[in-house]
């Protein structure tokens, strides 16, 4: 089996306004040493889908009652979705998966050192002692290129400019060495040249430690850098999933499209942009049908907006969620 298997993810939460449905009936796989890209707009689901890995969404989450997340362990197989103790998830949460966030400040407590959260959590998901968790942080951060790492490690997060933050969470993330590493959006606060230090960075651990990784951003030319395969996300639907290449390249879905319509062109930096028209809507008042048939600039009159489509393969490993791929065999069926 994959890694992880993620099948009819379905994630929701009780509001004052009623049930919202952030995730709607998703899938996918990860494999070993594989990067896969998550990508969409803010609001599309991406973000609840990486938390739900280790089921990190908030208290009034609950999940479909058909939905699996499966985590290869050992020789055996974990259903997380299963767990329900904090005891039973600690064998996921920061063990076989850890998370880089987006905003290291958020996630470093302020008041502790940077030295003394590492130490904490090796002592949770290891049986090493004091002494030698604290010689494997330091090492650790050191290996993500950190100078003076010993200085650092009892250094405070804001003593530490935005690059080395994200760095020193690297860090903390990869010393329990999980198999499966979730980044969300990790370069988005920093500026060019260290995003591209750190995205550097993230592919030299890729093969040092053979890990999975999880990749969540809005950017897909960070996307085209580092993943293997990407998955499009839209209002809590994946519309598009396949090796990077082809979706980059022979982009089936209208969205896909959209998305890499709105990018600035360095061989044309004279042509105005193209923003997809109007805005993602809100996961109270989803739209029947196709989810994006309200901004879609090739929607089918009457049909987008009463069907759903069902996902079709555009190609080996490419699938798309558009009428406009399937074939007449496929209408018919």
């Amino acid at each position: 089996m994959s890694l992880l298997s993620v099948e009819n993810l379905e994630v929701l939460f009780n509001t004052d306004d009623g049930v919202i449905t952030a995730v709607d009936k998703i899938g996918f796989e990860l494999e070993e040493g594989e990067v896969l890209g998550l990508v969409g707009e803010s609001g599309s689901g991406k973000s609840v889908t990486a938390k739900s890995l280790m089921q990190l969404n908030p208290l009034n989450t609950f999940y479909g009652k058909n939905s699996s997340i499966r985590l290869k362990l050992g020789v055996g197989e974990l259903d997380v979705l299963r767990l329900k103790s904090s005891k039973e998830l600690v064998v996921v949460r920061g063990g076989a998966i850890s998370m880089i966030f987006q905003e290291p400040m958020a996630s470093f407590a302020p008041a502790i050192t940077i030295g003394s959260q590492m130490v904490e959590q090796l002592m949770i998901h290891t049986s090493l002692s004091r002494s030698a968790a604290q010689e494997l942080s330091i090492e650790m951060l050191q290996r993500v290129g950190i100078s003076e790492a010993d200085k650092r490690f009892h250094q405070y997060a804001f003593e530490l400019s935005g690059g080395m933050r994200q760095r020193a969470m690297i860090a903390m993330a990869l010393s329990t060495k999980p198999k499966i590493l979730i980044a969300d959006e990790p370069t988005t606060a920093l500026d060019v040249t260290i995003q591209a230090q750190v995205l550097d960075l993230m592919k030299d651990l890729i093969q040092e430690f053979g890990m999975a990784i999880l990749f969540i951003t809005h950017d897909l030319g960070v996307i085209a850098q580092v993943a293997d395969r990407v998955a499009v996300m839209y209002l809590g639907r994946i519309v598009e999933s396949g090796p990077v290449k082809q979706v980059l390249h022979s982009p089936a879905h209208p969205y896909t499209r959209s998305l890499l319509n709105s990018l600035p062109k360095l061989d044309a930096l004279d042509e105005p942009l193209t923003p997809i028209p109007g805005d993602i809507p809100s996961p109270l008042e989803r739209p029947p049908g196709c989810v994006f048939h309200t901004r879609c600039p090739e929607a089918i009159a009457g049909k987008c907006s009463s069907e759903i489509p069902i996902s079709v393969n555009v190609e080996p490993g490419h699938q798309s969620a558009c009428f406009l791929n399937e074939s007449p065999v496929e209408k018919t069926a």
